[in-house]
């Protein structure tokens, strides 16, 4: 038989690498929302969930769950062949832990296959990310990765995160560059997609000396950072990278893909073009149009972003410290050897 186990369990399991939790939700329910890194094995897709709810409303429970069990009669062979495929241990959940995971845990283990259910399911553990941000602190030291527009923080971060550094990486878990141009290319999580992403990277990170993270402000697209974190943010060394304007254009370009996003790029503009002078606002605008991507890029550092940032810069009193690089991985190695000389 299955084993219930709660939400501490779960966590610790995962944290050992020992087993593989398994969303049985319809796609829709776990692309709003999921335990991160979980896989997705419907018991129902959308359009079945659908129709056994529209019974169990106009019609009867009874009879919703005798449409359910008819149409997991039908797919049974090759829902069980999908998690045999998976040879470690899994930990099966649904929005709260009853029919359909119960179900799924019930069958896989009348079938041999080792299987344990998450009791209260993905509303328990939405909870127990609520309730833990709400009483977490930054441990770890806020070293925060800023500079100009473009100057490829958020490569800096991925690069030193690959190499096994203690990163939060904000706008991964946001979906989201953080500017009006931010969501160009990408899907921009919704809060509870980004609150459980960061969860499990403070725990994944409490115990460093320091973090590494970049300079955004409290809103990234959709998300919303909580104020402890903002508060580190505010209060953290400021590691300023310096760059070149030709390769603060190069990074922009390779980021954001204009030939390929030029539609939705022009449609973002218009948010900000008021802002800008008009002469300004209607070159770059022209610019866009005709492809002269480089110059448009070019007239939005120097007239939009670089004097907000400059401006905002001002207005702080942080601890600073100064990064002139002429790359992104140049910029990398220089964080790197001021990591290694102070910690």
């Amino acid at each position: 038989m299955f084993q219930d186990i709660t939400i501490e369990e779960l966590l610790e399991l995962r944290h050992k690498k020992e087993v593989v939790s398994i969303d049985v939700r319809s796609g829709s329910e776990h692309a709003d929302s999921t335990i991160p890194g979980s896989l997705n094995i419907p018991l129902f897709d959308d359009p079945e969930r659908a129709e056994i709810g529209t019974i169990y409303k106009q019609i009867s429970v009874q009879a919703a769950k005798d449409r359910g069990l008819e149409i997991v009669s039908a797919k049974l062979p090759t829902f069980v062949k999908t998690f045999e495929q998976i040879k470690e241990p899994k930990v099966v959940f649904c929005w709260r832990g009853g029919m359909r995971s119960k179900t799924t845990a019930t069958v896989l283990s009348l079938m041999g296959i080792r299987v344990y259910r998450l009791i209260g399911g993905f509303r328990a553990y939405r909870k127990w990310v609520v309730e833990t941000l709400e009483t977490m602190q930054l441990k770890p030291r806020a070293l925060v990765v800023t500079g100009y527009t473009g100057a490829g923080k958020s490569k800096i971060l991925r690069q030193l995160q690959q190499e096994g550094y203690p990163v939060l990486d904000l706008e991964a878990m946001a979906g989201h560059r953080g500017s009006i141009f931010g969501q160009v290319g990408l899907h921009a999580n919704n809060q509870k997609t980004f609150e459980s992403k960061l969860v499990s990277a403070l725990i994944q990170n409490e115990h460093s000396p320091y973090v590494l993270l970049e300079g955004e402000s409290k809103r990234i697209g959709k998300a919303v950072l909580p104020e402890f974190l903002v508060q580190a943010k505010e209060t953290g060394v400021q590691l300023i990278i310096e760059m070149p304007m030709e390769e603060r254009i190069r990074h922009i370009l390779e980021d954001y893909k204009p030939q390929q996003y030029k539609d939705e790029l022009l449609l973002a503009f218009q948010h900000i073009k008021d802002r800008i002078h008009t002469p300004i606002a209607k070159e770059i605008e022209t610019s866009m149009t005709e492809d002269r991507f480089e110059d448009a890029v070019r007239l939005l550092l120097e007239y939009y972003y670089d004097p907000r940032y400059g401006h905002a810069m001002n207005q702080t009193e942080h601890e600073r410290i100064v990064i002139q690089a002429s790359n992104a991985e140049e910029a990398a190695e220089q964080v790197k050897a001021y990591l290694a000389g102070i910690f």
